[in-house]
This record gives C-alpha cells, structure tokens and sequence, in this order.
C-alpha cells in the first residue's frame, strides 16, 4: 500500500500548490525535393512520401473527464440546472440574493468563461458554496474543470473552491476530488517533486480524511504526474498499488504505460506497451498513434516515429479518402472516453470491435506535426524539414494557429544569427509578415499573447539586432491595445533583458 505523505495537515488546498516552470515537448527526417512552394512565407521544397514509412503513434494526456457512475456505468455528467438560491429571512441579505441570482444567471450561460463565472462567485460571501443548492455546486465545479490546457489561475480557482467545499462541510465527489489532483499535479508545463507532493496530500486527504477509494481515473492521473515529474519508482508503485486493488487498465492507463516507457528511453518497451494496449482489445486512434511517435522519439527512435508517421498517412488516405474530420480538444477529449468505454463493452465480441476499429480516423493531426516540429526546433534546426511538415499541415487543412507560429520564432531565436544557417533574416521577415496578416484577417487561434510576443521579439533580436528589435516592439505595441497593464509590464520586463543581452552580444562581435 502506498503512504504518500505521513501526517496529513489541514491547510487550504491552493496553499499546498508552488508555481513550477514552461516547457517544450520534443520531435522529424528530410528526404529528397521535386518541387518548391511556400508555407508561412518559407520556402518549401516537398518531400516525395515514398521515401517514407510508417506505423502507429502520440501524444498522451491522460485527460480527465468529469464522470459519474449511473447503472454501474461511467458516464458523461452534464447536469441541467433549474436551481434557484436559498431563501433567507433577513433584509440585509437583499444584495447577498442579487450577487447569487447574477452568479447563477452567468454559470448556467454555456458562453460564459472560466473567469466570468469566478469572479461572479467571489461577490457571493465566503463560503459562496453555502448559499448554493446541491445542483448549481456540481455544475460550478464541473465548469471550471473543463479546460483545454490548464493553468496556475485556473488550478487556483478550482482548488479556491475546493476549500470553501471543505470550510462548509459538504463532501467533494470522486470525479471532483480526481479533478483537484489533476490541477495539483499538472497545470505546469513541466512537472516536479513540488506538484507531486501537492498531488499526494490531496489524495491523501481524499482517501483518508474523506473516506472516499480511489478510482482508475485517480490512479491514471497520480500515475501521469509522477511519469512526467520523473518519479520512475513512484510511478512503478502507483501501477503495483492499482494492481493490488483490481483496478483494470483503461485505454488512458495502456497510453500512459506507452509515455511512461518514453520518458524513460525505452525504445523496445514502447512497442510491448502497444502491443499490450491492441492486446488488451482497446481501440487504436489519432490519439494512441501520437503517443506512440513521441515515445519513440523520446527514446532517441526517429526514423521508427518516422515509419509511424507515413503509416498512419497510408491508412488515412486508404480509410477516409482524403476527406479530415473537424476536431478540436472537445472532441478528441469526448471521442477518447467513448472508445474507452466501448472496448470494454465489446470485449467479447470482437467482430463488432474490429468493425469499430476500422472506422477509426487515423490522420495525423495538430499534435502529430507539434511533435516533430517541436523535435527538429530543439534538436536538429532542419528549417527545411519543418516548412515541408507546415506544407503537408495545409494538405490535411489542419490551421496554422499562434501556438506553432510560436515554435517557428523559437526556431529563429534558437538557430539564427549565425554565419550558413538557414534560419536567416529574409526568412524571418516572411514568417512575421505571415503572421501580421493573419492577424489582420482575426484567424482563429492566432492572437498577440505574452509568449507570442516574446519570442517575436527574442527571434528579432537574435536574427536581426537589437535596433529591428526596437521596431518589432512598436508595433506590436501599436497593436497590443486589449491587453492589460500588469501583463504587458510582465512582458515589458522580459523584453528589456532580451534586448540589453542583445546590445551585450552585438558589442562583443563589434569588439
């Protein structure tokens, strides 16, 4: 049995959280030109796909869905609210009915943002849970649980609300106190020993203060957070304990074990976790193939990730015809929790669960191309790789959104400035010029946010010197009108440290 922590104390969950730091999820391989085209104002030369292979693969997340158990099924919990604020006596509590009745007009808006319902709650007397019925707190903590990507603010309030749950006595669920551990554990980019123990004491507190068993999805997130952190031997133990426990394996804990042996390098374990997964009758997707290329590159496998790769484009164009299904995190997220439950469901019946199977959609999608992108921008500086990888992005209509466009200028600040590199000055221009238009035409996913600017500046900087720059910054400054003061002052900040280390480089060559 694991202890995680001895002595359990009560601070306040948001307490036990320290901030951690940012990182980049690695992965790549060039081959032969037939004709030129342009990709974010590069030059591309294309790739012939026969000198390819491929196989299955990525990305992981174990990603945590807020669920329920009805008729010994897990389900999806999508409460409908008719709720209305409880009533009290006394005059005074007038405005105390407003602020609630306000909250719960803005928490059942399916527009409303994390951050609008928040702050409407934080008008309601601590703790605003009490003066809610039972329905409108589910409905509060499953909102804010359900996010693409995870941040301190957004850890922070969940686990805010999590306490004032605790400071009014009322009882957390399985799926909310799974959802605690997950903000505790992984809202940074790169996990550590201090996220771990966060995680620890709340599961901890949820086991013994609260009574209440873990389930698989617990232990698939406490086993994610210890793999990233690096806590091999904690993670071994997590596996042993839910095996002590007869928890069987879903389709998140088989891609968790296929990461786990990526992290840790092991090349030939990746593929017997696979083939345990396929084994194991769980349905093969986008998902598990992603997660597959970035083990295998992790273990310092390319040319298998490679392989992977140009498979998963031969079964894609062999199933779908060329036709790419719109996905977003949403889908992915719901379309995961779906097969999940119907391998188990079809586990005896494997002539439905192969037909199942073979109407997967196997195209490579965003995470797919940040894999390898990311790989040749940290390892190899291959420009030429990379504007192929955006070309075939384009091919499968998959956006070019601010994230990649981010990597591009890390590209730039990380392998420009140099005498023969192909990261040059012309090139920058054409990406920033890119980047300015489809600005200016609002594309999706694409807006001037603190690490965009950044790296823009940083890319600059390095590529070009300190006085271009000076430039950029105006005129993003020119366009930054929305943005608030304490963010821009953060960004503000950074940049003059970027661009006195410039001024300090550029004496040093002059010299």
């Amino acid at each position: 049995m694991i202890e995680p922590l001895a002595g359990s104390t009560a601070l306040p969950t948001a307490r036990l959280i320290v901030d951690g730091g940012h990182g980049f999820e690695p992965c790549g391989n060039p081959g032969s030109s037939q004709k030129k085209s342009e990709v974010l104002g590069l030059e591309h030369e294309e790739i012939d796909p026969m000198e390819h292979s491929s196989d299955p693969g990525s990305g992981t997340a174990l990603d945590l869905a807020y669920v329920r158990y009805r008729n010994g099924n897990l389900v999806k919990a999508e409460p409908s609210v008719s709720d209305r604020v409880k009533e009290h006596s006394n005059p005074y509590e007038t405005d105390k009915t407003q602020n609630i009745d306000s909250f719960l007009r803005i928490l059942e808006d399916q527009t409303s943002s994390h951050e609008q319902i928040y702050e409407a709650y934080c008008q309601i007397p601590s703790p605003g849970v009490h003066y809610l019925t039972n329905c409108s707190r589910r409905l509060l903590l499953h909102r804010l649980s359900v996010i693409e990507n995870r941040s301190k603010q957004a850890m922070l309030r969940y686990l805010r609300l999590v306490d004032d749950m605790k400071e009014a006595s009322i009882r957390l669920n399985l799926a909310e106190w799974n959802t605690a551990i997950a903000y505790a554990g992984r809202c940074f980019a790169q996990v550590d020993a201090l996220q771990v123990e966060s995680a620890l004491r709340i599961w901890k507190e949820m086991e013994h203060d609260a009574g209440i068993q873990s389930g698989r999805v617990t232990f698939n997130i406490l086993f994610d957070i210890a793999a990233k952190a690096g806590k091999y031997v904690l993670a071994e133990m997590i596996l042993k304990e839910m095996n002590e426990r007869r928890l069987r394996y879903s389709r998140f804990s088989h891609v968790g074990l296929i990461y786990f042996h990526g992290l840790k390098g092991d090349g030939n374990e990746v593929r017997k976790a696979y083939r345990n997964l396929v084994e194991a009758g769980q349905i093969v997707d986008t998902v598990v193939m992603n997660c597959v290329i970035a083990s295998l590159i992790r273990a310092g496998e390319l040319p298998a990730a490679e392989q992977v790769y140009e498979r998963m484009k031969q079964l894609f164009h062999a199933k779908m015809g060329g036709f790419v299904p719109n996905k977003d995190w949403r889908y992915t997220r719901d379309l995961g929790r779906i097969l999940d439950r119907a391998s188990r469901r079809l586990r005896q019946e494997p002539e439905r669960l192969q037909r199942l199977q073979s109407k997967q959609c196997l195209a490579p999608d965003t995470r797919t191309f940040s894999i390898f992108i990311d790989y040749h921008i940290h390892i190899t500086g291959e420009l030429r790789r990379i504007t192929s990888l955006l070309a075939e992005m384009q091919d499968f209509k998959i956006p070019i959104q601010g994230r990649m466009y981010i990597k591009i200028f890390r590209g730039f600040a990380r392998h420009g400035g140099v005498k023969y590199t192909s990261w040059t000055t012309q090139r920058l221009e054409a990406v920033w010029t890119s980047l300015l238009a489809a600005l200016d035409t609002q594309a999706e996913g694409i807006a001037l946010l603190k690490w965009m600017v950044v790296w823009v500046v940083r890319a600059f900087a390095r590529c070009c010197g300190r006085a271009r720059a000076l430039q950029i910054w105006e005129e993003i400054r020119d366009r930054w009108k929305l943005v608030g003061d304490e963010e821009k002052g953060a960004v503000e900040h950074m940049l003059r440290d970027i661009l006195h280390a410039s001024q300090t480089h550029e004496g040093s060559e002059n010299t």
